[in-house]
């Protein structure tokens, strides 16, 4: 998805801390609940600067997608749900 999104909108496309290729902080030192993962997410947005922003949601980072939606209303524009197909302009 990202290279056809990237078509149209600057993608950022961070990893989930102890997901991906991101370092796994220890789990006695990080709480891996969904609300800690979207406060870390949400400041990752504060710090590289995205003011408004939409969020593509699936699969673990689904949950949260919704919470950092839900804790920040105002910067949030339309998501994009996964689908099994992007429908391109013709």
């Amino acid at each position: 998805m990202i290279p056809e999104l990237s078509e149209q909108y600057h993608v950022v496309a961070p990893d989930l801390p102890g997901f991906g290729f991101s370092d796994a902080p220890d789990h006695k030192s990080f709480a891996y609940t969904f609300d800690h993962l979207a406060e870390v997410i949400g400041k990752f947005t504060e710090q590289v600067g995205l003011k408004k922003f939409a969020v593509y949601v699936f699969d673990y980072g689904a949950p949260v997608g919704f919470r950092l939606a839900l804790n920040h209303p105002e910067r949030i524009r339309p998501s994009f749900p996964k689908t099994e197909t992007l429908t391109k302009k013709v």
